[in-house]
């Protein structure tokens, strides 16, 4: 009988590329078209930048509690568990915060999108904030977590969510490809923090099974026991960016009181000639 099976998690393969240095378009690329899985480059930003950014995430009036069940602070706008309505009057009223992060640095997260925008264009595609009637998507959010225990974020997917997110969200056509989410780090503890993916990449089966259709948050620890999993180590000024739609967390991080603050965005194809981003 169907009830009587156990949803095993299917096995994915993984490819990863780990390296030092400046970002390069083309990988990116490669993961917005699902051939890498993951990109992890170490020191791609200055400690500089870094610096200057956790001081006005810190000090940012915009600063606000999480209240979606994840424990921490958040600059910026989240598409998560909202309409588009809702999201895209938060990402307007949030802009002149998630503006205020920079100021006149020359950062990361502008810079990946002003090349990957030229050369995108290049090859005939349109790379832009999503949007709507509401508004304009922010280009990243800042968020920093408090979890303590073994995650401070559970391992979850990212494409539920946008899968589900409805019909008046642009965003929602992007779920049928290659959800990638993007991460800049300004600062990290010394232990833990770190960024688990597993070899896996559930369906929407998958997700009816764990309870987790519509948000695809959290898959339990039975769950993915079996499933091989890689961990990445991220130090200050390192930026990750993964295949959203493999299972992926963060570990608990060590009580030495430097926070974690992240930057945080969201793209892929929406059509063959479109790629949006969004946070």
């Amino acid at each position: 009988m169907p009830s009587q099976i156990s949803q095993v998690p299917a096995i994915s393969p993984v490819s990863i590329k780990e390296r030092t240095g400046s970002i390069n378009t083309a990988e990116i690329i490669s993961v917005l078209k699902g051939e890498l899985t993951a990109l992890h480059i170490k020191q791609a930003f200055s400690t500089e930048v870094a610096e200057e950014i956790t001081t006005n995430f810190i000090g940012s009036s915009g600063l606000r509690e999480r209240k979606d069940g994840v424990p921490g602070q958040y600059v910026g706008a989240s598409h998560y568990r909202k309409d588009a309505a809702t999201y895209f009057a938060d990402a307007e009223n949030a802009r002149p915060y998630v503006d205020a992060l920079f100021k006149s640095l020359v950062d990361p997260v502008r810079a990946v999108f002003g090349a990957l925008k030229r050369e995108l264009h290049n090859q005939g595609i349109e790379l832009r904030l999503a949007r709507s009637e509401h508004g304009q998507a922010n280009v990243c959010r800042a968020l920093s977590w408090s979890g303590s225990g073994t995650f401070s974020l559970d391992p979850h997917d990212d494409v539920a969510q946008v899968l589900r997110a409805g019909d008046d969200y642009e965003l929602s056509s992007v779920a049928h490809n290659t959800v990638a989410a993007l991460n800049f780090y300004p600062s990290m503890p010394e232990e833990g923090g770190n960024l688990k993916l597993w070899s896996h990449k559930p369906t929407v089966a998958d997700r009816l099974s764990q309870g987790v259709e519509t948000t695809g948050y959290p898959y339990s620890a039975a769950y993915l026991e079996a499933v091989p999993c890689r961990e990445f180590e991220l130090k200050t000024g390192d930026i990750a960016l993964i295949d959203g739609g493999f299972v992926h967390g963060v570990t608990g991080q060590s009580g030495n009181g430097k926070r974690r603050v992240l930057l945080n965005c969201f793209f892929g194809f929406a059509r063959p000639d479109l790629v949006l981003w969004w946070t």
